[in-house]
């Protein structure tokens, strides 16, 4: 008897405090949040998709910003809060090294534990080049949406078609050589070696060596070589394809974003649909004036 008066007793003080102490949810932000993917990668910059969802209803957060719901949830998510919504071209992220084992030299062998942020703190990593992917996976773990692929162990591939451009392989790699570019654009130098040219080659074999024959073939400023390394102006981005076979290593790459990416030295393993900077024609003939492959091999030996 003592016992059921103290459980009614403490129900009613419950529903007492549930009534009076109850937080108001704005309908607008329940209704964002039903609309929502719901992944909570946190990659809109808040802490979870409520979150989110009660910055933009409060206008402190524009529609667009969950990077997984992509244009068409960007438009829901406007309409809900009243909001006018431009659409944006897609960004994904891409890695800025194609320097797999067969092409880039390695100072010792590193034997601990499988991270990149692990392996920086021994004498800045096994790899000669200091710039290149360390291959160790932050970047995999810290994708929630299987993204990124290790191949042959040592270097980081974005899969584009899976990529919703939120940001966390970037926040996750050490040497900050993941960057988010345009989804459009296609032509890309996959390097981030900012050394002399010989010091560069002799860590890579697919490194730029920061020749400026890229920017004197283009003659304009969608490409310019800056402290060695050739940058690509991604808000006027190269089209003409050819400025491909003018670099010496093959560190300009055609990427097409809804393919698989095939790093130099890898074309034995290429997944169908993969495309590699020696552009295959209708033809089956190479676009390129020399094989792709065929330079790694020469610039490793």
């Amino acid at each position: 008897m003592i016992m059921g008066s103290l459980g009614l007793l403490a129900g009613l003080g419950l529903a007492v405090a549930a009534r009076f102490l109850a937080v108001e949810v704005d309908p607008v932000q329940e209704r964002i949040l039903e609309a929502l993917p719901g992944a909570n990668c946190g990659g809109c910059g808040f802490a979870g998709c409520a979150d989110f969802a009660g910055a933009v209803a409060r206008g402190e957060a524009p529609p667009d910003g969950c990077p997984v719901a992509g244009p068409e949830g960007a438009r829901v998510v406007a309409k809900i809060a009243g909001v006018p919504y431009e659409e944006k071209a897609r960004k994904v992220a891409l890695v800025f090294c194609q320097g797999t084992r067969q092409v880039a030299a390695h100072r010792f062998r590193y034997n601990g534990l499988a991270s990149c942020a692990s392996a920086q703190m021994i004498e800045g990593g096994d790899k000669q080049c200091s710039y290149g992917c360390l291959g160790l996976g932050d970047c995999q773990h810290a994708c929630p949406f299987g993204a990124i692929e290790i191949i042959h162990g040592d270097i980081a591939r974005v899969i584009p078609e899976r990529c919703t451009g939120c940001g966390k392989c970037i926040e996750a790699c050490p040497r900050h050589i993941i960057r988010l570019v345009p989804a459009d654009a296609t032509i890309h130098v996959l390097c981030n070696n900012t050394d002399k040219g010989g010091v560069a080659r002799k860590a890579c074999a697919v490194a730029c060596i920061g020749c400026k024959k890229c920017q004197k073939f283009l003659g304009d400023e969608s490409i310019v070589v800056q402290d060695y390394l050739a940058r690509i102006d991604y808000e006027n981005p190269p089209e003409d394809i050819r400025v491909i076979d003018e670099c010496p290593t093959g560190a300009i790459r055609e990427i097409i974003m809804s393919q698989t990416i095939t790093p130099e030295g890898d074309e034995e393993n290429e997944v169908p649909g993969g495309r590699s900077s020696a552009r295959t024609q209708g033809d089956g003939s190479s676009a390129r004036g020399r094989d792709a492959s065929a330079s790694t091999v020469r610039g490793a030996a």
